[in-house]
């Protein structure tokens, strides 16, 4: 089972990896859940994000494109990043994203990544 796992984040949350005094702690979580997913050979991919502020968005309207700069939906959570995942159901992606650092204070989804032509 193929799933990509998106992690949401708030403003403030997001806002503890620039806060000297949090930093360290933010990071750490990080870091080791990193490690262990790694570790457990399901991560074929992935990436962290740089802050919504540096999004830009594009929409086509009537042929023509309208970019806007930031992300497309105003809200209170932020994407922050993504791991793809290859598990072998549900439960087992279930179990990871209950471990992210992200599922404490804001969301983790888990997607079925779109099979193409089979």
């Amino acid at each position: 089972m193929k799933l990509a796992m998106l992690m949401y984040e708030n403003a403030s949350e997001a806002a503890r990896r620039q806060d000297p005094a949090q930093a360290g702690a933010y990071w750490g979580a990080w870091t080791a859940y990193v490690q262990a997913i790694n570790a457990a050979g399901i991560v074929t991919g992935g990436a962290g994000l740089e802050p919504p502020a540096g999004a830009t968005t594009l929409r086509l309207a009537g042929g023509q494109r309208q970019v806007q700069d930031g992300p497309f939906a105003d809200t209170k959570e932020q994407l922050g990043g993504f791991f793809l995942l290859e598990v072998p159901d549900l439960e087992t992606a279930l179990d990871w994203a209950a471990r992210c650092p992200a599922a404490s204070a804001g969301g983790v989804e888990l997607r079925p990544v779109l099979q193409m032509g089979g």
